[in-house]
């Protein structure tokens, strides 16, 4: 097993033999609307070289698939494995735990880890209360359903090419790709929530609770605000009563160089949502605010009115027990390999958005340039609706003489020429 800190190894074609023997297996019997590339395979609407790679075991940046093949992953699993897959801190805390505790009840009676966490939390973010979940749309449905209880109104605001999350509460915020995510499901959604242009013009708030906005949008593009809009935002938000939510779900802990986006920006919202790296690889995520937007809930009387059977799970506590002190660690070496990063970027003539280790390169035809790169052993996907872009979002614990090998593979799969 590499080392975590490995450049490529190439041993079989990519996708290889086993891998797309496996993925033969997953399309009989997972649904054909998960696994996209799989789907158009099986439906001829595409060649086996679309299948996925199937993933046996990863370490710091590398991942290596049942083939054998060493990649080097320039998404940090969605932005999850912030700490490098598999850190051994973290590994260590979740067996720990699994010798001790698996399994507490929710609501109902919690664990030490738990307790441990929301202090830890409070202390790293500012805000004084938290509702755990396991995804980034628990996080997401808990923060709309705290500004409804807090303000009593039920209008939501969130912007051009949000993604919130597809469950049904965050469904209604998500503006990326809306007809395809939305469309299906529109007539369940309600209308109680509008789209407002990112970086535009704030709407009128009247009848608004809750003001919905990524302070970089990640799967949108990588796309940061003009500077000061969302001071613009919080001050239009206050003056109309209406509560600010933040979804760090993936610019949070060290993801675009500092703690969290609102503390670089010097703009605080009431509500924080975040998750992803916190628990390096394990499914948590929190819904904070400052005590008064919490206590709107009321104290429970026995049967939480917002809840869910694995609420603050105890390997996930853990493992975010773990993961948090090693992100701290992370940050200011993370931030000056970002910001090397972007000037050999722009270096080489690529148009560049977002900030510290969350990037984007606006590329001509992202599919093909990341299909292009696979086979040279990165693990990189587009991001964006509307502008071609190739997002980078690597473990944060990546070293430069990978990243010099990833600029080399993107060289040669996009050589110099016009519109670059």
């Amino acid at each position: 097993m590499p080392d975590g800190f490995s450049n490529p190894e190439i041993r079989t074609p990519i996708p290889g033999p086993r891998s797309r023997a496996w993925v033969d297996r997953l399309a009989r019997h997972e649904c054909p609307a998960i696994t996209a590339r799989r789907a158009r395979r099986a439906s001829a609407l595409g060649t086996a070289d679309d299948d996925p790679v199937v993933f046996e075991r990863a370490r710091g940046a590398n991942i290596v698939c049942v083939d054998g093949n060493v990649l080097v992953d320039m998404t940090a699993g969605f932005g999850v494995a912030a700490v490098g897959h598999r850190h051994p801190a973290v590994v260590a805390a979740v067996k720990a735990q699994a010798d001790r505790l698996l399994h507490a009840m929710g609501d109902a009676h919690p664990d030490t880890q738990r307790i441990t966490l929301l202090e830890l939390l409070a202390e790293r973010t500012g805000f004084d209360k938290a509702i755990l979940g396991s995804s980034g749309s628990d996080a997401v449905e808990a923060a709309l359903k705290t500004a409804r209880i807090a303000t009593g109104r039920d209008g939501v605001v969130s912007f051009s090419g949000a993604y919130h999350g597809l469950s049904y509460g965050a469904l209604t915020a998500t503006a990326y790709h809306r007809a395809a995510f939305r469309g299906p499901f529109a007539a369940q959604l309600g209308g109680h929530s509008r789209v407002a242009p990112f970086g535009g013009s704030v709407p009128d708030l009247s009848g608004v609770g809750a003001v919905i906005v990524e302070p970089i949008q990640g799967r949108g593009g990588m796309r940061a605000p003009p500077p000061g809009w969302l001071a613009e935002l919080r001050s239009r938000c206050r003056a109309a009563g209406a509560l600010l939510i933040f979804d760090e779900i993936f610019t949070g802990f060290g993801r675009t160089g500092e703690w969290f986006r609102f503390q670089e920006i010097g703009v605080t919202p009431d509500i924080l949502c975040v998750g992803k790296a916190m628990a390096g690889g394990m499914p948590l995520s929190a819904c904070l605010g400052t005590s008064a937007v919490m206590d709107a809930w009321g104290a429970s009387r026995g049967e939480a009115i917002h809840t869910q059977t694995f609420l603050g799970h105890p390997p996930g506590c853990a493992a975010a027990l773990a993961a948090i002190p090693v992100l701290g660690e992370l940050i200011a070496p993370a931030r000056a390999l970002g910001a090397w990063l972007r000037g050999e970027l722009q270096a080489r003539g690529w148009g560049v958005r977002g900030a510290g280790l969350m990037l984007g390169v606006e590329v001509p035809e992202p599919l093909r340039v990341s299909r292009a790169l696979l086979q040279r052993g990165y693990l990189a996907l587009p991001a964006g609706e509307d502008t071609p872009v190739l997002g980078i979002t690597p473990p944060l614990v990546i070293t430069r003489s990978q990243l010099e090998g990833f600029l080399e593979a993107l060289d040669a799969v996009c050589p110099p020429g016009p519109g670059r």
